[in-house]
């Protein structure tokens, strides 16, 4: 039977000025797995406003241009 994955570290919460871009990141316990983004039961997709990287166990959410609405 597979482990879970994990998170290695607690997440943090992370401020900034509303206009500049907010970068929120996790590292998980297993390589490529599946990550979902989201904002209370909405999931955020890829747009002009939010990008998602993710390379091994390092994933990683831009919120661009961030607003008192984005928390």
């Amino acid at each position: 039977q597979a482990l879970p994955v994990l998170f290695k570290h607690c997440l943090k919460n992370e401020e900034v000025e509303e206009g500049d871009t907010a970068v929120l990141r996790c590292e998980l316990t297993k390589p490529d797995a599946p990550v979902e983004w989201r904002k209370g039961d909405t999931v955020l997709q890829p747009s002009d406003k939010y990008e998602i990287r993710q390379e091994r166990t390092r994933v990683e959410l831009f919120i661009y241009d961030a607003e008192a609405q984005d928390a």
